[in-house]
């Protein structure tokens, strides 16, 4: 089922675009988290610190799938909205020939390079063989963690978010029934978990992809698409390369945050991997209203409605606030409850790192919703240069107030370096945001079309 973004009420078309979505990313964050608290439930403590040592790299792979993503569908949103279904399939053609290739460069440094970056970010001795091996199956579903985000992004792009989510649940409880089987019933550790993702990614892309060639044959358009066009592989990449530039720098400056991590042992290291997790399903869960409204933005300007931007923007910071309200109350107020659900009673010291992170970081959601919401906009209207650079003063201030206040209050100084990140660069993209905007005399005629 598709979606014309460009016509309605911004607020009736956000609300039904975006529901079905924002539970897919939840349930993805959730088998996600998941995995965490079955390998620190089941395995033990320097499973959980292994798990989340090998984390940040894992999350520069993640880049280069997101912003395949964002590539794709911002690119193939523009053609959907103008109608023009012969290029639109010619670039779904490009994108998935594109990271074929990536995926398979991708995976081969993967594996060649995965005990060197452990190495590379002062990774425990405890914990280096199982986060090295964690690693290293990870990346051997490269290929399906990034066809599967371009197939997601494409289906974004046609305004069908229900579709990936019916991929996700099955994939979510398969993998959560496959962490169980994996670890607690076979005793495959480490290994069982990333076995368990890597089979849940596996069926979840195939079904993706075959859903969306499905999709393809049935659309309007009785002209031959071309394989591959190196216009439209362009386009696609001047939105995706400043996407996975922007998401690899945070990502570097995670792996410089996850040195100063490890520097305090395995269970700073497991509380932190359990509250990294929490923290990113958060996040996620805002990132997907952002792209709801890329995909918003992309269509109504390929439609010619760019004053249509205004009220979609309004409506998703009205969303993305009331998101943020339950993630604020649980992770502020039972925070120690949650982390129970990552560790047992016996590790003090890693829950204890876990709350303070949760404490301080949780209350900043507010702010940090609206930040990408913005992001949403800047990336639908291929503003990609003022969105890679509005990510620049979180990278640098939350290493160096890491730097600054940990002699001073220990592993808690690294959380506490959080909202000077994020504060700076909300800023930035509220001011980028203002520069980009259409002229506003125009919503009042576009926001009712």
């Amino acid at each position: 089922m598709t979606t014309d973004l460009t016509v309605g009420l911004p607020r009736k078309t956000l609300w039904r675009f975006l529901l079905p979505m924002l539970v897919s990313v939840m349930f993805q964050q959730f088998y996600n988290i998941a995995d965490s608290m079955i390998a620190g439930r089941f395995a033990g403590e320097d499973a959980l610190a292994a798990v989340g040592a090998s984390y940040p790299i894992t999350v520069i792979f993640m880049a280069f799938a997101t912003g395949s993503n964002l590539g794709a569908s911002v690119v193939v949103s523009r053609l959907f909205g103008a109608r023009d279904f012969r290029r639109m399939k010619t670039a779904i053609h490009t994108a998935f020939i594109s990271c074929v290739a990536l995926s398979l460069f991708l995976t081969a440094y993967g594996i060649i390079f995965c005990a060197p970056m452990m190495r590379w970010i002062k990774t425990p001795d405890n914990v280096f063989s199982d986060g090295a091996l964690y690693l290293r199956i990870y990346t051997f579903g490269l290929l399906f963690l990034i066809l599967y985000n371009v197939s997601t992004g494409i289906f974004t792009a046609f305004g069908d978010s229900k579709t990936p989510l019916w991929f996700l649940i099955g994939s979510s409880l398969g993998n959560i029934v496959l962490d169980i089987w994996f670890v607690a019933g076979f005793h495959m550790g480490v290994a069982g978990v990333a076995w368990a993702t890597f089979l849940a990614q596996g069926v979840s892309c195939i079904l993706a992809v075959v859903t969306l060639g499905s999709r393809l044959k049935n659309m309007a358009g009785t002209e031959k698409a071309a394989m591959f066009d190196w216009g439209l592989f362009k386009q696609i990449a001047a939105i995706a390369v400043p996407s996975i530039m922007q998401q690899s720098v945070l990502s570097v400056g995670n792996l410089f945050v996850q040195v100063i991590v490890n520097h305090y042992g395995s269970a700073v290291i497991a509380g932190y991997s359990a509250a990294i997790k929490l923290n990113t399903f958060a996040i996620t869960s805002f990132m997907s209203l952002g792209s709801c409204l890329s995909g918003f933005t992309a269509q109504n300007l390929g439609a010619g409605k760019g004053g249509r931007i205004r009220s979609g923007f309004r409506e998703g910071v009205r969303l993305s606030l009331i998101a943020s309200v339950p993630f604020v109350a649980l992770y502020f107020l039972f925070s120690r409850q949650i982390m129970g659900l990552f560790l047992d009673s016996g590790s003090q010291e890693a829950i204890n790192a876990g709350v303070m992170f949760l404490k301080i970081v949780s209350p900043l959601y507010f702010m940090i919703s609206i930040k990408l919401m913005t992001d949403g906009i800047l990336r639908g209207s291929g503003a990609m240069l003022y969105f890679v650079i509005a990510t620049i003063p979180d990278l640098i201030l939350r290493i160096l107030f890491a730097c600054l206040l940990t002699p001073h209050f220990g592993s808690t100084g690294i959380w506490m370096a959080w909202p000077f990140g994020w504060t700076a660069a909300t800023a930035l993209t509220m001011i980028f945001y203002r520069k980009i905007l259409p002229p506003p005399q125009k919503e009042s005629i576009a926001g009712m079309d």
